[in-house]
């Protein structure tokens, strides 16, 4: 059974919503794209290289897909070379046409196919954003693990990694660290006990 670990940066208050700049994702009047940047500091990006440097594959909503696969196959370094090494499944609805190297559609019921996807053989899953598609697979329990990069920020509003629609859940904290800059790099798993 292949692990299947979000990958999130979060605000103090949940928000996952363009994280990285103004024109990543700014749905629904959001204005305050980029808050994670004045946040990254060369202790987060020795997170990120260490997460990148492992065998891994991609899970991806398909926002997400497009806003990495126009960005990071112009990039270089080890980040880069992480995700172009690994295949990308992306969930989509729409038949076009992926271009990003190793890339292959999931379509269909999403919670069915990433149940098929953690059963075959391979490498663990690295989930990205996709916040839609998040909403879907925490409800069936098919996180096994979350990478929450918290940085010392209150949005107020903005797409959520826990969203109303998300049943209650308990969490375990398996590994925590800080960053100078105050970025919180924690590690859950869900707990065998569900709040009721």
């Amino acid at each position: 059974m292949r692990k299947l670990i979000a990958i999130t940066q979060l605000s103090v208050d949940g928000v996952m919503q363009g994280p990285g700049g103004p024109e990543e994702d700014p749905s629904n009047e959001f204005n305050s794209g980029g808050w994670a940047r004045p946040y990254a500091d060369d202790a987060l990006s020795q997170v990120l290289h260490q997460t990148v440097a492992g065998e891994f594959d991609m899970l991806l909503g398909r926002k997400t897909y497009d806003i990495f696969a126009g960005y990071w196959p112009k990039q270089s370094g080890p980040v880069t070379t992480g995700f172009n090494r690994a295949t990308k499944y992306v969930v989509t609805r729409t038949r076009d046409k992926l271009d990003w190297k190793d890339s292959q559609r999931i379509v269909g019921d999403v919670v069915d196919q990433v149940n098929r996807l953690k059963a075959s053989d391979g490498p663990e899953l690295h989930l990205w954003g996709s916040s839609q598609l998040l909403q879907a697979l925490i409800p069936a329990d098919l996180v096994d693990e979350y990478h929450m990069w918290i940085s010392p920020v209150v949005l107020g509003k903005g797409k959520r990694l826990f969203e109303r629609s998300v049943p209650p859940r308990r969490l375990s904290l398996v590994a925590t660290g800080r960053t100078p800059s105050g970025v919180l790099v924690n590690t859950y798993r869900p707990a065998s006990s569900k709040i009721s």
